[in-house]
């Protein structure tokens, strides 16, 4: 019984200190952290929520906004403005 308490006493902090450590590398190196550390000339500056399924996203790519509509069916160009 002495054994199983004196296991029991050096496992759970172990398995603590592994939770951790793995929640902080998670919240390190998450996909979209990493996406926006990229420098690759495509920013998503606002998205408008305008229904269920469809927004509205303005994107800045190359020094250009571009205004899209988001659906369910796909993605559709609506304006183009050379950011000034």
């Amino acid at each position: 019984m002495t054994f199983y308490i004196l296991k029991l006493m050096i496992m759970l902090p172990l398995i603590g200190l592994l939770i951790y450590g793995s929640l902080w590398l998670y919240k390190k190196y998450q996909p979209q952290t990493m996406m926006r550390q990229k420098e690759n000339g495509l920013n998503i500056v606002e998205v408008l929520p305008i229904g269920v399924n469809n927004k509205l996203a303005v994107v800045d790519f190359e020094g250009r906004k571009i205004l899209l509509s988001v659906t369910r069916n796909g993605v559709s160009k609506i304006d183009v403005k050379n950011a000034e």
